[in-house]
């Protein structure tokens, strides 16, 4: 890697820094003093908390703690399912490996939005490999924030989709506490906790979770397919008011580990239809463990007219997932997806079925089944200043933002696999030593610079920025005997925004956006792979007279060229092999609206809906390797993209009982886009779900609720990836009490 070219951008943004701090200092002569603590939790949350008219150009949706209490959730897809433009897929029902998508980008591991903690990137290394394997537990987050547009162009590398951050508790302001605990079906089991004060300029807080569950599976045989996952976060934070400029240090400290009983191994339709829950013994051995460490550093000054944010950050992400990849192949070889697809295609696929499912004892070499422990340690720090602030510029107000971001990430990969025998169904090792499968290493070094400026002229704001990517990328094979297997590529790219905002009254307005996206390659690709680039426009209105509110937004998004990889998630390979796709359009609606129904002075009926209606269509003919392409012909569409999703909200609210229910419909999503590839033609189905939860305050006695998930158990495949069909959630029942003080 060119060391010296990444020291002088390093000293680039060292410098950028010393001038934002160098013009805090200035403008902060003379000006009154600013409430610190207030400035700075804004600076963690992103977007305002004023219920009045949305004026950002360009879309942004607040989720905040009253709305994240109303249901309890601990699972993030059912948070976004009531965001508009979010596309999902399923996995085990948990939360517990998101894929989320915005706009039609593919929702495979999260790999092509930026998540975010606190406004710094969570992802184990989102730029060397961007496939989130860790995601953070909701419970502890007090507001989830999504951008999408124009809105998410601050926020990188990947500015095609948008951007996720997820707020953490602040350290509060009085002595207060929380104890959370509850119980439900499937051995599901919660313990969540917190306390913070603060006296005089210090302050802390200390908060931790444990959740807990059997699982809904039902292992041929018996055995566990639960989890069990802890987070621990503790902060500290330092108020230093002076008579010009009131600054904050904040440091935040961090763990987390989950140990689960998760697997990649599916269903075939047929045995889906008779028990969803089922799960082949020949994944009785499948265990995901990790853990997960987090530091993070704030600096905040402000004033009247700027505020600065400097954070510098580290995270670290170990994990081994053991797991059945499928047979070992040799003078017969078939991929699991293969055999679950059509189990009574021929007789390999039979005998292969029988061997999975235990009702048959391996005999030759290639029936045996491989084992792989994906084992990879990755690692992600940085420094990242924010800088903001208004000023008039000839004659009008302007307000500036602008930030600099140096970062590093790495991931290391060290794979294995076993060979097992199936014997009396159940897994027992061939005696032969582990062998590597995968030795490698992944590093990125990168700078990041962002500028916008929005100014107002009477009733129209223009926002124009641009966004600096330069990343200096780097793969190394380290496999004994690879030779010189060594990649070392570099990524220019500057990225320009522009939105409007126009106020026709104090209620409504119209907005309008373009922005260029981008999604960097991996390290280890060959520079004969394009970044993913395209340019997306979105225009729409908003309505808010503080009771009612209506937002309606078209977006396009036109790819020039759409890139894809293969993961052990889609294709069931570690190859983590990218495929370009050519020419995409990808069209959309997304409304959202709510309403209040004052029924007298101590009952209301909120009710707020969300509507997504989604079009794409890939505008060349071509063939891929991709297993999720195959044989392209224009007008075909992307996969796991529904056309139409909505969720309706409806509530009951009194001074002390509440009692919610959500109505949320998913339409039909391909498996695979082209022809010549295992699941082509295949769908999964509509699936439509109702939650709902209820509370009792006892006031100084502490709060009890129950929730219901998927109140009618209603079942079907969200998935049959990577290897055969997977079920959503089922029914699941839960009854909790939380106490304050």
């Amino acid at each position: 890697m060119n060391r010296l070219l990444m020291t002088k951008k390093l000293a680039l943004v060292l410098a950028i820094q010393s001038s934002l701090l160098s013009y805090s200092a200035i403008a902060a002569e003379d000006e009154e003093k600013a409430t610190s603590n207030d400035s700075y939790m804004e600076q963690m949350q992103i977007i305002g908390r004023d219920q009045s008219l949305n004026k950002a150009t360009g879309s942004a949706t607040l989720i905040d703690e009253l709305a994240l209490e109303q249901f309890k959730f601990d699972d993030i897809n059912r948070v976004l399912y009531s965001v508009p433009g979010v596309n999902i897929r399923e996995e085990d029902g948990y939360g517990l490996r998101p894929n989320i998508g915005f706009r039609g980008a593919t929702p495979e591991r999260s790999k092509k939005i930026n998540i975010m903690e606190d406004g710094v990137l969570i992802g184990p290394a989102p730029y060397s490999a961007a496939s989130a394997y860790y995601f953070p537990m909701t419970a502890k987050m007090t507001a989830i924030e999504v951008f999408k547009g124009p809105a998410a162009i601050k926020y990188g590398p990947n500015t095609v989709a948008g951007s996720l951050n997820m707020v953490t508790r602040a350290v509060p302001q009085d002595a207060e506490g929380l104890i959370d605990v509850s119980t439900g079906t499937d051995g599901l089991m919660k313990a969540h906790g917190y306390y913070g004060d603060t006296i005089d300029n210090f302050g802390f807080l200390i908060e931790g979770i444990h959740m807990e569950a059997d699982g809904f599976k039902e292992l041929d045989g018996g055995g566990d397919t639960g989890f069990e996952k802890n987070d621990v976060m503790a902060k500290l934070r330092y108020n230093l008011d002076g008579d010009t400029v009131d600054q904050v240090f904040e440091l935040k400290l961090a763990y987390a580990n989950e140990t689960s009983d998760e697997t990649y191994l599916g269903l075939s339709d047929d045995d889906f239809a008779a028990n969803p829950n089922r799960r082949y013994v020949a994944s009785q051995l499948d265990n995901m463990d990790w853990t997960h460490t987090q530091f993070q550093l704030n600096h905040f000054v402000t004033n009247e007219h700027f505020e600065l944010t400097t954070r510098v950050y580290r995270n670290d992400f170990e994990r081994a997932w053991y797991k059945v990849n499928g047979f070992k192949g040799g003078l017969v070889s078939r991929s699991l997806q293969e055999i679950l697809a059509d189990p009574d295609k021929d007789e390999t696929n039979q005998r292969f079925y029988q061997i999975l499912t235990g009702q048959e004892d391996s005999v030759a070499e290639y029936e045996k089944m491989t084992l792989g422990n994906n084992d990879r340690t990755y690692f992600t720090q940085g420094i990242q200043a924010d800088l903001n602030w208004n000023m008039d510029l000839l004659g009008y107000n302007n307000h500036f933002e602008v930030g600099a971001r140096f970062h590093q990430d790495q991931i290391e990969r060290d794979h294995t696999t076993d060979d097992y025998l199936m014997r009396s169904a159940n897994l027992v090792t061939d005696g032969e030593p582990t062998k590597a499968s995968t030795t490698d290493r992944e590093s990125t070094d990168a700078i990041s610079i962002y500028f916008q400026d929005t100014i107002s002229i009477n009733a129209l704001d223009i926002t124009a920025g641009v966004r600096g990517e330069f990343i200096d990328a780097e793969y190394q094979n380290r496999a004994p005997g690879a030779g010189e297997d060594y990649l070392n590529k570099e990524t220019s790219i500057w990225l320009p925004s522009l939105s409007l905002f126009y106020a026709l009254s104090d209620e409504a307005g119209l907005l309008f956006g373009v922005h260029e996206g981008f999604l960097p390659t991996s390290p280890k690709q060959d520079p004969s792979i394009e970044t993913e680039s395209s340019v997306n426009y979105e225009l729409g209105g908003r309505y808010n007279d503080g009771n009612f509110n209506l937002e309606v937004i078209g977006f396009f998004n036109d790819i020039s060229n759409l890139k894809e990889g293969c993961q052990f998630s889609s294709c069931g390979s570690d190859d983590d092999t990218e495929f370009n796709g050519g020419e995409v359009d990808v069209i959309g609606l997304e409304l959202t609206s709510g309403y209040a129904f004052n029924i007298n002075d101590s009952l209301e009926l909120p009710i707020s809906v969300s509507y997504t209606y989604t079009e794409s269509e890939f505008k060349t003919s071509f063939s891929s390797g991709f297993d999720m392409w195959g044989e392209i012909e224009a007008g075909d569409e992307l996969p796991y993209l529904p056309e139409n999703q909505v969720s309706l909200n409806l509530g009951l609210v009194s001074n002390q009982w509440d009692v919610n229910m959500i109505v949320r419909y998913i339409g039909e999503m391909l498996e695979a886009s082209g022809e010549g590839v295992v699941l082509s033609g295949s769908k999964t189905e509509a699936l439509t779900v109702v939650d709902m939860s209820a509370s009792y305050n006892f006031n100084e006695y502490g709060l009890v609720y129950v929730k219901a998930d998927n109140v009618f158990d209603t079942q079907e495949i969200v998935s049959r990836r990577p290897y055969g069909a997977r079920p959503s959630k089922p029914q699941q029942f839960q009854i909790g009490y939380q106490y304050r003080f």
